[in-house]
């Protein structure tokens, strides 16, 4: 898969999973460990764990391994597609690294609010 298809498809299980305010951006030239972000939003730490696993699956089954970084309970998970990198958030986490602000030139692809 295409890094571009890759990010699409963690939009979309995140969409389904019911995550919230949910980004993708294009950070080409800009950055140089990954072309696209995902950021999105989870309540629970169960949401977090749920929308992560379902991620993971769906990847894997598209023959595209990545990483995990972080855990639950701390509010913030990352996965890492190498050029993609997913982040699932709690809003209080969220809030608080801001990476919107931080990778603000990057380009909005979509937005799901």
């Amino acid at each position: 898969m295409e890094p571009v298809e890759i990010a699409r498809k963690a939009v979309e299980v995140a969409s389904e999973k019911q995550a919230t305010d949910i980004l993708l951006l294009d950070l080409h030239g800009m950055c140089s460990f990954a072309d696209y972000f995902v950021i999105c939003s989870a309540e629970t730490e169960r949401q977090v764990r749920t929308i992560c696993d379902e991620i993971d699956n769906a990847l894997d089954a598209a023959g595209v391994r990545g990483r995990r970084e972080g855990q639950t309970a701390s509010g913030w998970v990352l996965l890492d597609y190498w050029d993609v990198i997913v982040h699932v958030f709690n809003p209080k986490q969220r809030e608080y690294y801001q990476l919107e602000e931080l990778w603000i030139a990057g380009k909005t692809v979509l937005r799901i609010q």
